[in-house]
């Protein structure tokens, strides 16, 4: 069962091609779309919900052809734009009540699952609030609770944690995966930062330049490592715990590493890092030195291989391919053959 299906479907505007042939099915779950800005994901999306046409190829959500059942297709799809589109000065429950009333709900209904989905978003107690006050990350729970109120089948979020700052970003993936966990609904969620797919998301597509790069369940980019993810915090006794640790697993005879800028999220800051397993006794070692230190630990867990590691490797394969291809042909080497010859020397031909 797929709940999306495009078939060579490309976008071409005057001077730049948006998808170029692109192919995919994408199965019930929580599904992500990455690629750099520009990548054409916002695009692919708005071909989806028959709001923009293809250039050629096919396209089908929920099993409708969206040149034929766009209309349809937006009643039973949700959908959160990237950008800001929110009037300042009505109030959330003003705001979703109305989107719910646009989706078909009858009054009293929408006020219910208007209710009912601002809770389950975070933005109870502050529903009747003009959403003009908001924070960022309040607006980004309205947006979330519009597309969400009707109770659709799937639901599209174009970069949904954009302009939120870690806490805020933790917090919307966790409600992202609670989406399918909790209600069933299947979800495509858009990024440019491949560490919060790979957190959140069953199954990863990724496109560059409109076209399709790869197209995997998440498990199949990432495995398990024999390195140790192990974050911790300063205390007044110990002002950089960090360094505390590492000298301290490096004197037991630990082999200790920093995490590389970006690679595990906002804790990548400088307060992470990587020891090497070599077996159980080195989750014994870091928990009784970070208790010996007196600092707090806020994880330890076994590491898995970054989604973006897997590219950059084969971005420096294909790098290394090319330049194989681009050096001048040397001249044959002779071929050898180990047939036995008098003297027992090989025949060179």
């Amino acid at each position: 069962m797929t709940v999306i299906v495009t078939e060579s479907l490309s976008k071409r505007f005057p001077r730049v091609t948006a998808l170029d042939r692109l192919s995919v099915d994408i199965a019930p779950g929580v599904t992500g779309l990455v690629g750099a800005n520009g990548a054409g994901k916002s695009t692919l999306i708005k071909i989806l919900l028959g709001l923009a046409p293809a250039t050629e190829g096919t396209a089908h959500v929920l099993g409708m052809d969206v040149t034929a059942h766009g209309s349809t297709i937006r009643e039973r799809v949700g959908y959160m734009p990237e950008h800001d589109c929110l009037p300042p000065d009505v109030s959330a429950t003003e705001f979703v009540v109305h989107m719910a009333r646009m989706s078909g709900l009858p009054p009293t209904a929408a006020r219910e699952r208007t209710a009912d989905t601002l809770r389950h978003v975070g933005l109870y107690e502050e529903r009747y609030r003009p959403i003009g006050g908001y924070s960022t990350g309040m607006k980004q729970r309205v947006k979330l609770a519009q597309a969400l109120v009707h109770d659709p089948q799937l639901v599209f979020l174009d970069e949904p944690t954009n302009g939120l700052d870690p806490v805020g970003r933790d917090e919307m993936l966790a409600l992202i995966r609670r989406i399918h966990t909790d209600f069933g609904i299947s979800v495509l969620v858009t990024s440019h930062l491949l560490g919060e797919l790979e957190r959140t998301c069953d199954h990863v597509v990724v496109i560059d330049g409109g076209k399709l790069l790869r197209s995997s369940a998440t498990d199949d980019f990432t495995q398990v490592t024999a390195s140790l993810a192990v974050e911790v915090t300063d205390t007044d006794t110990c002002p950089d715990g960090t360094e505390a640790l590492r000298a301290a697993l490096s004197a037991a005879g630990a082999v200790v590493t920093s995490a590389a800028p970006g690679a595990d999220g906002p804790a990548a800051s400088g307060h992470l890092l990587h020891v090497e397993v070599s077996g159980e006794e080195t989750y014994d070692l870091v928990r009784d030195t970070v208790a010996g230190l007196g600092i707090g630990l806020v994880r330890m867990e076994q590491q898995r291989h970054r989604i973006a590691e897997v590219f950059r490797d084969a971005d420096a394969a294909a790098e290394s391919s090319a330049a194989a291809a681009a050096a001048p042909t040397a001249a044959p080497a002779p071929a050898v053959s180990y047939a036995p010859q008098e003297g027992g020397a090989p025949d060179v031909a």
